[in-house]
């Protein structure tokens, strides 16, 4: 395709489709360090907690994107105090000083009591829309939710009726989800609670993050099929350690939060695995070598599974003490590999499959139709219009590689669909990725990390 002027992302796309990306194809084997800012799951489980702490908590490099940010409106708006103030101590292995001198810690002041008569934007974050009314309920007054339109067709409904059998009013016209208008009274009884969260684990987590300050705690039990994106609850039980919070999760399928003071904070946050995804992808795309620092030991992080599926898919994985590094063979293997722990994994796993040498199953995911796409139905839809031959099964999805073509690669609205663009585009000449800017859910300046990475091992179709 022919460059145009640039767009608002400073690279080259459609005039027509203001925030298209042409996304760069390697011309060799890339060789990187990438260095990740934190995880979005725990920076928003740890200020959902220090607000509700009893003392002043501090966020040590702490993700600042779409997410993140709304969350701290969110918790500013309920009457929080969070202030940026120079980071200080551990700045990351292999962390350029440019991207150091940039961090800044969040300090978090909790106030007395939560204030009411506020209104909450969560945008299209699942974390901000349903970690924050359980908290609200908490607030003297009305607080009223409402996001992005694409916000109010995911599901709330669970959590919802959880609060209401937990004494908490609120009103959301009878269709679970979004907006909503939680009335608070400074107060929850809190007790027993059962509910089906096989469409989203964020509904138990929601509860157990504000559940120590509910009068009675909390028991959340679940009655349904398996809970999908299990390590996030796994990572909701050891935040709430962390904070000296007593949770029994010793019964299958139940979860009970001892009624507590929170306990301040002061934690360093780990790099977002899941975001580094389409980085490590890249080293088998491009039969290249890339190392991703200050991977941790041992993690909660759904995004750990990347080091299994990665050496499933024939990559070389190393983990050592300063982080992980992929290194690409040549060959892209077929997987079939059951996602339903690690579900925000699949875009990038299904573009790997695409270019693989044999087919791919992806099984367990069928909860991601509603994310914030019916992520199945539009990596079928976006592949199958590259070229690939894609069939959406009852869970997932059945991907057998074909020869792939250019063209323009839809979003969605979706920072996951939008990377996995990405990841094609490395191969593939000619993709053109749909509003890239909607990576900064997750991922700030995705495109200069991305070019980053390629240097001038890069052009553009």
């Amino acid at each position: 395709m022919t460059a145009s002027a640039p767009t608002a992302t400073g690279e080259p796309g459609d005039p027509r489709h203001p925030g298209d990306w042409a996304a760069p194809t390697a011309r060799r084997p890339v060789e990187a360090t990438v260095a990740l800012p934190g995880s979005k799951s725990l920076t928003n489980r740890f200020l959902v907690l220090a607000a509700l702490a009893g003392d002043w908590s501090r966020l040590r490099q702490p993700l600042r994107s779409r997410d993140t940010l709304l969350m701290a409106a969110g918790l500013r708006a309920l009457g929080v105090e969070i202030e940026d103030v120079p980071a200080e101590g551990h700045h990351g292995a292999g962390m350029p000083v440019h991207e150091v001198s940039a961090v800044a810690d969040w300090v978090v002041r909790p106030p007395e009591t939560l204030r009411g008569g506020v209104h909450v934007d969560v945008g299209l974050a699942g974390t901000v829309m349903r970690f924050l009314p359980p908290a609200a309920a908490l607030a003297r007054g009305r607080v009223e939710f409402d996001g992005d339109p694409q916000a109010r067709v995911r599901p709330m409904g669970p959590v919802l009726d959880a609060l209401r059998t937990l004494g908490v009013a609120l009103d959301d016209g009878g269709r679970g989800s979004l907006p909503v208008v939680v009335d608070g009274t400074g107060s929850v009884r809190g007790g027993p609670v059962t509910l089906d969260a096989s469409s989203s684990s964020q509904f138990i987590s929601a509860l157990l993050l504000a559940g120590a300050r509910y009068d009675e705690g909390v028991t959340v039990h679940h009655d349904g099929k398996p809970v999908p994106s299990e390590p996030h609850i796994a990572m909701t039980v050891e935040t709430l350690r962390d904070a000296g919070v007593v949770v029994d999760d010793a019964e299958p399928n139940t979860w009970r939060v001892e009624p507590s003071e929170i306990r301040s904070l002061d934690v360093l946050i780990e790099p977002d695995l899941s975001n580094a995804g389409p980085f490590l992808a890249a080293a088998l795309v491009t039969a290249g070598r890339v190392r991703v620092p200050d991977w941790p030991q041992h993690t909660t992080q759904a995004g750990d599974a990347l080091r299994d599926i990665l050496d499933g898919m024939g990559a070389d994985v190393s983990l050592d003490r300063s982080g992980l590094t992929v290194t690409g063979t040549g060959e892209i293997e077929g997987i079939d590999v059951d996602l339903h722990d690690a579900s925000e994994l699949t875009p990038v796993v299904a573009a790997l499959a695409a270019l693989a040498q044999s087919p791919s199953w992806i099984r367990g995911v069928a909860h991601i139709r509603g994310h914030e796409t019916d992520r199945i139905a539009a990596l079928a839809t976006e592949l199958n219009a590259l070229g690939a031959s894609v069939t959406e099964t009852e869970d997932g999805l059945r991907i057998t590689p074909k020869p792939l073509r250019g063209g323009r690669f839809h979003s969605y609205h979706d920072h996951r669909m939008a990377t996995a663009g990405a990841v094609l585009g490395l191969r593939i000449p000619g993709v053109v990725v749909e509003d890239i800017a909607t990576t900064a859910k997750t991922l700030p300046d995705f495109t200069g990390l991305w070019r980053a990475m390629l240097r001038v091992d890069a052009v553009r179709a």
